[in-house]
Formats: C-alpha cells, sequence, structure tokens
C-alpha cells in the first residue's frame, strides 16, 4: 500500500513558477513509476509528466519546454517543477504511483492539489 499527499499548489499570475511536491509513504518507492496528472471540470484526467524507476521522463505535449518532473528516491518524494505557467494549466493536479507486481497493476492516487493560474 502507497499513500500519496500533494503539496505546492496555489493561486499564480500568468508567466509565474510553481513547485509541486508528492510525498509517498509506505516501502519500495523507488521502484514505482509516478506520475502527476491534472483535471478540470468536465474533462478526463490527462497525463502532465511521468517518471520511472530508472529516471526515464515523458510529457504531455502542452507542456514540454516547461515543466519538468523528478524524483528523489532517498525522501520518496516526486516533484514537478512548473514555469511559465498559463491560465490553460489551472486545474487540480494529482500525484500517481503505479507498479506491476505479479502481473498485477498497483495504482495508487494522491487527493490533488489546486493550481489557478490568473492575474
Amino acid at each position: 500500500q502507497v499513500q500519496l499527499v500533494e503539496s505546492g499548489g496555489g493561486l499564480v499570475q500568468p508567466g509565474g513558477s510553481l513547485r509541486l511536491s508528492c510525498a509517498a509513504s509506505g516501502s519500495s518507492f523507488s521502484i514505482y513509476t509516478m506520475g502527476w496528472y491534472r483535471q478540470t471540470p468536465g474533462k478526463e484526467r490527462e497525463l502532465v509528466a511521468g517518471i520511472t524507476s530508472s529516471g526515464s521522463t515523458n510529457y504531455a505535449d502542452s507542456v514540454k519546454g516547461r515543466f519538468t518532473i523528478s524524483r528523489d528516491n532517498s525522501k520518496n518524494t516526486v516533484y514537478l517543477y512548473m514555469n511559465n505557467l498559463k491560465p490553460e494549466d489551472t486545474a487540480v493536479y494529482y500525484c500517481n504511483a503505479r507498479r506491476l507486481l505479479d502481473y498485477r497493476l498497483l495504482n495508487y492516487w494522491g487527493k490533488g492539489t489546486l493550481v489557478t493560474v490568473s492575474s
């Protein structure tokens, strides 16, 4: 079992920056693929950025060059650095952890943190 707690959301002006953090409790954090997703009312949750256990990353096209995902396995934490924020980045951001265990997908979610980009 993994518990995920996001932090770092808030109100920021367009062009500003934020750093989101996701602290994980439980064992074997380093072997999980971690991801940040976001969701706005009436829309499906979408992948923003992901990072594998080996450190490979992938990003949604809409955030490439502006967002950076990283992980610190010594702190059981994954980060999302968001720069040059735009109003369309406004959403609830969720942390995700997943791995395969005995052919079963283990998939965990945090409760989310709200990011509002507005002047």
